[in-house]
């Protein structure tokens, strides 16, 4: 592979944060003995033992579409069968709050690389594997205290957007926005894979009132995200 520079063995079963620290993170919380798995362009993977005594590789896509299909592609090349990824979004609705996790059903196509791969049409929607989607809301059920929403999140390739897009989204049906979850779906679906989404609101942007995210609030809604991940993948 020309970008995942494989270093220790990659299972079946990847979650896919954007952010390498997240990577680490989750690494270092959810896995036994987590082994490198790539460290080639800052792209920091790692695999390891989860809590169902299963392998489970951590592999960082990087910011935004492009990066995302390059680092999807090659893991499906390498042997991945199940895709989920675990990320931050912006929260679009007031009902919303920061440190709130919220499974992804489908992406709204707003970027140009989910569109380019599917020949999606604008705000088209990218559905997630109907079992993963179902295993994320089961393991989200089980645990009401991680205050799990579900809608569509909508895919951008903007994080600082000069144009007020936000109500669009909305109209359209986005509960939140992120970056990477239409072109992952699409990928999957034109590879045969499994693909679904979970994501924790790092940012609510509703009423042109910006609000963030404490970093201590953020690693702890992370590993919540982490962990529901996994319950899904080992369903």
């Amino acid at each position: 592979m020309i970008h995942i520079h494989q270093t220790a063995a990659l299972a079946e079963r990847v979650l896919l944060p954007g952010d390498p620290g997240r990577a680490l993170r989750l690494a270092q919380r959810l896995l036994a003995e987590p082994k490198m798995l790539n460290h080639n362009r800052g792209l920091w993977g790692y695999t390891g033992t989860a809590a169902d005594g299963q392998q489970l590789s951590i592999q960082s896509t990087g910011m935004g579409g492009p990066s995302a299909a390059i680092v999807t592609h090659e893991l499906i090349e390498l042997g991945a069968k199940r895709l989920l990824r675990v990320g931050s979004c912006g929260g679009l609705h007031r009902d919303l709050h920061l440190g709130q996790l919220v499974v992804a059903g489908e992406a709204l196509s707003d970027d140009g690389t989910s569109r380019a791969l599917g020949g999606h049409e604008p705000l088209a929607r990218v559905p997630a594997t109907a079992q993963l989607l179902a295993n994320l809301r089961q393991a989200a059920l089980r645990h009401p205290t991680h205050d799990v929403a579900d809608g569509p999140a909508v895919s951008t390739d903007l994080f600082y957007d000069a144009d007020d897009r936000h109500s669009g989204w909305v109209s359209a049906g986005a509960v939140v926005v992120e970056m990477e979850a239409a072109t992952i779906f699409t990928i999957a679906a034109r590879k045969g894979v499994e693909a679904g989404c979970a994501l924790l609101v790092s940012a609510t942007l509703y009423d042109d009132e910006f609000q963030w995210i404490g970093e201590h609030e953020l690693h702890e809604a992370e590993l919540a995200l982490g962990q529901l991940a996994v319950e899904a993948l080992a369903a």
